[in-house]
């Protein structure tokens, strides 16, 4: 099938590529035209579906409906490689090439000049020298690629993917490792790539980087587009609302928060340098503090800290008003802090044991594997939160992963309610769950505040986080932006907060 092609035609078309998995629609009647010489954001929050329309323009997956349209030609590409033949490069965040290798010898991998049935080497090396000169880049080809740094790296991982695709260059997460100087040297290299006439993906987090070097954006959420825009002719804000997807008109709804108790955790100066800039809060007994702000702005590094999966390097935290020592996840339990992750298939439960292992693990982890929970015992506790939670299951012994993913999530939670926290954690509790579950999950929460629980929710729900929080504390680019209580608590200010630069 041939298009009638045209300067203003999409070097690539993509229309109503849907992808399943089971149980899961993961692009439904998905659009997506890519522009010569321009760069092109492809945004949306975690599980909004751009990995899996990367994977299936580029061959990775085979789309199950949608058709795909390369300089005017419908394309069918079956593996990575064929796709990078038809013209389609891509560049990820971990430098897909040989470090053991130099320079000249990744740039030209597979395609090396030979003389005599041998690497030219010389040859090689002043064609890489020249090659890598058209992009702003004087270096040794002869040394190993280890010897620079990962933005140099990158830019040789550009320069390979351009000379061997030619039309489309993908760029997934590119900046994500860079400091702010190797940020502009790679931008510097896009621009000229963009000036070559290739249409450029970029996709990041960061929303400053989209606006300084994108000309249009195509916004997914849930696996649908959104939205299509040429960023000349919107605002940060109204990316942020695309991508969250709320009626931002300003509202303060009807909220029963309660009245919070005493202060049981809190930290000052709390921090990691180089993953999330130093912080303070209080955390008091029936108490829902949320966490707002987009993929990428420290939610989940925030609740990782707290919690010891990864460790404080400044900063003290107390419990009850004495200072305590949080290094590792073993002693936020013995605590008496839970954490619920983000992602509860690969942080979270143990796939193949049974729903009653995964809801015993953290109790019995803190008694210690030496002092084994009666079996009549796990049995009881396991029944008791499957009756309370209501998870829907054929029987205990099932393997979890056969479970769907609402009733993993209650599952997981009955995991830490089985250890009587005092303070929880929960990292996007509600995502990618059903609506039944939704709900339920959204008034186990607010019960346990009744109770006098402290709990700490990193959420992209927004509509949640007004419903339930007692404040809401709004972080940007891994640094805490704003605080909200009270009647500031609106999905208006939320967002305002989040897509202000000097917020």
């Amino acid at each position: 099938m041939k298009d009638t092609f045209t300067p203003d035609t999409p070097v690539l078309h993509a229309r109503g590529v849907s992808k399943f998995f089971p149980g899961t629609i993961a692009l439904d009647d998905v659009e997506l035209r890519l522009m010569p010489g321009e760069v092109h954001a492809l945004l949306g929050e975690n599980g909004a579906g751009k990995s899996t329309l990367i994977k299936c323009l580029t061959g990775a997956y085979r789309r199950d409906a949608g058709v795909m349209v390369l300089d005017g030609v419908e394309v069918e590409p079956g593996s990575t490689a064929e796709s990078q033949q038809m013209g389609i490069g891509t560049v990820y965040q971990e430098v897909n090439l040989l470090p053991n290798l130099t320079v000249a010898e990744n740039l030209f991998l597979g395609r090396q000049p030979t003389r005599w049935g041998f690497v030219a080497r010389r040859r090689m090396n002043d064609q890489a020298r020249d090659v890598l000169a058209g992009y702003g880049l004087h270096i040794d080809p002869a040394e190993p690629l280890t010897a620079y740094s990962v933005a140099i790296q990158q830019v040789v991982a550009i320069a390979r993917a351009v000379e061997m695709s030619g039309k489309v260059l993908i760029l997934d997460e590119p900046t994500a490792s860079l400091d702010r100087d190797e940020v502009q040297l790679l931008f510097g290299v896009i621009r000229k790539v963009k000036a070559r006439g290739l249409a450029v993906v970029f996709i990041t987090h960061f929303l400053d980087q989209v606006f300084e070097i994108s000309d249009r954006a195509t916004v997914l959420r849930n696996g649908r587009v959104v939205g299509e825009c040429l960023l000349s002719q919107v605002t940060q804000r109204d990316v942020v609302t695309m991508m969250l997807g709320r009626q931002l008109e300003a509202r303060v709804k009807a909220r029963d928060v309660g009245v919070a108790g005493q202060t049981l955790v809190q930290v000052q100066d709390f921090g990691r340098r180089g993953m999330i800039a130093p912080f303070s809060m209080a955390i008091h007994e029936g108490e829902v503090v949320g966490l707002a702000g987009l993929l990428g702005s420290g939610r989940t590094e925030t609740a990782n800290l707290l919690f010891g999966a990864v460790a404080a390097d400044q900063g003290r935290i107390t419990l009850r008003g004495q200072p305590i020592d949080i290094n590792n996840p073993r002693d936020a339990v013995a605590h008496r802090f839970a954490l619920c992750p983000e992602d509860r298939k690969v942080d979270g439960i143990v796939g193949d044991l049974s729903v009653r292992d995964n809801i015993i693990l953290a109790l019995q982890a803190r008694q210690g594997w030496m002092r084994p929970i009666p079996r009549a015992r796990i049995e009881e506790i396991a029944q008791s939160y499957v009756r309370a939670l209501d998870i829907r299951l054929a029987s205990l012994d099932m393997p979890i992963r056969l479970l769907s993913g609402g009733n993993q999530q209650k599952a997981l939670l009955a995991r830490w309610l089985a250890t009587n926290p005092d303070f929880l954690i929960l990292d996007e509790p509600t995502r990618g769950i059903d609506v039944g579950a939704h709900a339920e999950i959204i008034a186990l929460i607010e019960q346990l505040r009744a109770d006098g629980m402290a709990l700490l929710v990193a959420s992209s729900e927004l509509e949640e986080l007004v419903a339930y929080s007692t404040r809401v504390i709004v972080l940007r680019d891994r640094q805490q932006v704003s605080e909200l209580t009270g009647d500031q608590i609106t999905p208006d200010n939320i967002v305002n907060a989040i897509a202000t630069e000097d917020a």
